[in-house]
């Protein structure tokens, strides 16, 4: 048997003796996003430390936990917090919590991140829905032996994130009078940021703006047939853009300012999906 799959179905075994909650929206929350997890009518919780084998985040602002209950009428499982490829685990265990959210349930994975702005246009406490991403510069969570019950082995990535539920988007924030930008985010592995040459090669490739996280997990759930969405927080200029120094604590600043909208058009998404 499959190494990945056998421990990815180990954790699912976990939560089932735990939960058996069926979400239909699986929601992702990135650094300084976490506090959106308050607006959610809870179920059930449960620490990521309490699933055995399960992968555990260690970065401030990941609080670390699944939480399961409902947006309005809608069910939802969402990570408060995520776990990063540079915090050491091999990126079968970054995607491990997504792939988990499939097989409890989730049709549709909704991923938010904090992000560096890219695009000269973009300011800090800008929100940007992702339409499209590059993901080459970290491992496809899609190496080794294809695992045939999650996907096909070449799947197709021509439309990662769902055009209908980026409509969603759109008019929701139009109807809730949320400006927010339209761009493609690059991950790169972390955990430094980035240099200002990086940042110029980002824009020449053709990204609005950058992070460490994402897109490989809206790989792997595109690879076992969710709809996908996402909206990154511009919590910074990137290196070379900005004229101060990078920190995490002006991410979490950022983001904290952007709370109110975010949480705003996160809600009048999920119910609209």
């Amino acid at each position: 048997m499959n190494q990945v799959y056998d421990k990815l179905m180990h954790c699912y075994e976990s939560v089932r003796k735990k939960t058996d909650f069926q979400p239909r929206v699986a929601l992702v929350l990135g650094s300084g996003l976490g506090d959106y997890a308050d607006s959610i009518q809870v179920e059930a919780e449960i620490p990521y430390g309490d699933i055995e084998g399960f992968p555990v985040s260690t970065v401030p602002g990941h609080d670390g936990r699944f939480i399961f209950g409902y947006v309005g009428e809608v069910p939802v499982v969402c990570m408060k917090g995520r776990v990063h490829y540079y915090e050491g685990y091999p990126i079968s265990d970054v995607v491990l919590p997504t792939r988990l959210m499939k097989l409890m349930g989730a049709q549709i994975l909704f991923l938010t991140n904090a992000s560096g702005g890219v695009n000269p246009g973009f300011a800090p406490g800008d929100l940007m829905m992702i339409t499209d991403h590059i993901a080459c510069f970290v491992p496809n969570p899609l190496l080794g032996a294809n695992i045939d019950e999650l996907g096909v082995r070449f799947p197709d990535m021509s439309e990662i994130y769902d055009r209908s539920l980026q409509e969603v988007i759109r008019s929701c924030a139009e109807k809730e009078n949320i400006p927010v930008k339209e761009g493609v985010y690059l991950q790169l592995t972390g955990p430094s940021y980035e240099s200002p040459a990086e940042i110029h090669m980002i824009g020449v490739l053709g990204a609005d703006a950058v992070g460490m996280s994402t897109a490989v997990e809206a790989i792997a759930a595109n690879h076992m047939g969710m709809k996908i969405c996402g909206i990154s927080c511009v919590c910074n200029l990137a290196a070379g853009l900005s004229p101060t120094p990078l920190s995490h604590e002006e991410v979490q600043a950022a983001a904290d300012k952007a709370s109110a909208q975010f949480k705003r058009l996160v809600t009048a998404s999920i119910l609209h999906f």
